[in-house]
């Protein structure tokens, strides 16, 4: 398969026209490569419209959803970066690519020592990866310039939010599927946040974050 003629359409087709133009970010989607960090059954499918599985119920985000949250968020090169949710490690690359550190939290140990073995490998050597519980965030190394939340919340969650810098932001998904929204947060004061929608997406639930069933008597 040439790969570089998949990323190149993916960009072309998927990325441009979902409203993705920072150069910046086009240029890390070519240099950062996704087939590396997609399963070994699914690399084919590697720049593909669809979330690849993972494993262990999770998948990856669609290209153009982590295009955009990398877009939003914009990390710079004296950021330090926290994610919840290292699955595949490819946006953990994507934001090292920017960020001068980046903390990775996952709560599936698989996912660690899959994502450690891949960033090794690329010689990706600004990321801290930690198998821990990220459903509050990880204030031990905070605070950050830039989260990004790779699985959904119902609602904002002030805990994660206050482990913002000023002027820190922050990526996340929004609500109950279907209708869920992707939403920027930034802190513009020692207690003040602004809230921006960008799109509508959909995303699985940060595991521990899932909505209680709603009984209906």
């Amino acid at each position: 398969m040439d790969f570089q003629q998949a990323r190149f359409n993916m960009v072309e087709q998927q990325i441009r026209t979902w409203e993705v133009l920072d150069q910046a970010v086009l240029d890390a989607l070519f240099e950062v490569p996704r087939e590396h960090f997609v399963p070994d059954a699914y690399r084919q499918l590697a720049f593909s419209d669809i979330r690849i599985p993972l494993g262990l119920g999770q998948a990856m985000m669609y290209p153009r959803v982590e295009a955009r949250m990398l877009q939003a968020l914009n990390p710079g090169p004296r950021d330090r970066a926290l994610e919840i949710g290292t699955g595949s490690g490819y946006v953990t690359a994507l934001l090292a690519h920017f960020a001068s550190s980046v903390v990775s939290i996952e709560i599936h140990a698989a996912f660690t020592d899959g994502a450690a073995k891949k960033l090794r490998s690329r010689d990706v050597t600004n990321v801290a990866l930690v198998n821990a519980d990220g459903v509050r965030g990880y204030p031990a190394q905070g605070p950050y310039d830039v989260i990004a939340v790779t699985g959904s919340f119902a609602r904002r969650q002030p805990a994660i939010e206050a482990q913002l810098t000023i002027g820190g932001r922050l990526f996340v998904v929004l609500g109950n599927g279907p209708a869920m929204e992707a939403v920027l947060v930034t802190r513009t004061a020692e207690q003040a946040w602004t809230a921006e929608s960008l799109f509508e997406t959909e995303l699985e639930p940060l595991i521990g974050a899932e909505t209680p069933p709603q009984f209906v008597f």
